[in-house]
């Protein structure tokens, strides 16, 4: 597999959710029916849509919730990572000819560059709180590849805890900030540093029109991170795509209301079972 040793898949847990190894990279397997692969933004992990793919699991679909290789239980990458072929490359492991994609923030760029490189393997996407990537502008770009030094530096702890307030709502309980914080505060550099990379030099303004799958674009009406400009682009530029938005929760949206994620989602993906 691109970047992580070895190529099989294999079960490392067992019932209700359990936990699947794919050549190094580690999944969170819940429910049965119509595949769903998360896929977590840059400071998260599989936990970040636990509830969310709990809630899709009891509606009858089977979602797979990732480590990013270099995050939770993942194996660190090795070299340069395209996280679009390794998302092939786990389809493949995991016997699944096709899934629906959902991706939170840069898990977002990320189906959208598996759909753009694999669209027959893509059913539909659901982009929640994403973005073309930081390779709009250089300022974006350098100010991403300096967040890598800046977590060095820190350690993840503490930069877990100067970026946490801002991923959220002003409404969001305490306890749901925590949850966000501490799942920043275990994020590697080696994980970390292959998603600010593929953030950095990805600009898929150009490609969006290209999207050729069902859309589905979610944001949270108070995410200052990327923004509800951002996600509005993102729907109106890639054709027939579908927009929602979800009040009282910021960039974490599907850690705020994974409730109110998860009933935009089941909506979109029963419409196109229909």
């Amino acid at each position: 597999m691109s970047g992580l040793a070895g190529t099989e898949c294999r079960d490392i847990a067992a019932p209700r959710s359990r936990r699947v190894s794919c050549g190094g990279v580690s999944l969170v397997v819940r429910g049965a029916g119509a595949p769903v692969l998360a896929l977590h933004g840059i400071g998260g992990s599989a936990q970040t849509c636990g509830t969310f793919a709990e809630l899709l699991g009891a509606q009858g679909f089977r979602t797979y919730c990732w480590d990013a290789p270099g995050y939770g239980e993942s194996e660190d990458p090795r070299g340069v990572v395209d996280h679009s072929v390794v998302v092939d490359e786990v389809l493949d492991e995991l016997g699944v000819e096709s899934a629906h994609l959902f991706g939170t923030s840069w898990g977002g760029v990320v189906a959208m560059q598996t759909a753009l490189r694999s669209p027959h393997r893509v059913r539909s996407l659901v982009l929640a709180d994403s973005t073309r990537g930081s390779g709009t502008s250089p300022g974006k770009a350098a100010a991403m590849r300096a967040r890598v030094d800046e977590l060095r530096q820190q350690g993840a702890p503490a930069f877990a805890a100067a970026r946490a307030a801002r991923l959220v709502s002003p409404d969001t309980a305490h306890a749901v900030v925590a949850g966000v914080e501490a799942d920043m505060a275990r994020v590697r550099i080696a994980g970390y540093a292959a998603a600010a990379e593929c953030m950095a030099s990805t600009d898929l303004g150009p490609e969006l029109r290209h999207l050729s799958v069902p859309t589905l674009v979610v944001v949270g009406e108070d995410d200052v991170v990327t923004g509800v400009a951002e996600s509005r682009l993102l729907a109106d530029a890639i054709p027939g795509a579908s927009f929602a938005s979800i009040p009282h929760a910021g960039h974490a949206a599907v850690q705020e209301r994974p409730d109110a994620m998860a009933a935009h989602v089941l909506r979109f993906l029963k419409g196109l079972q229909s």
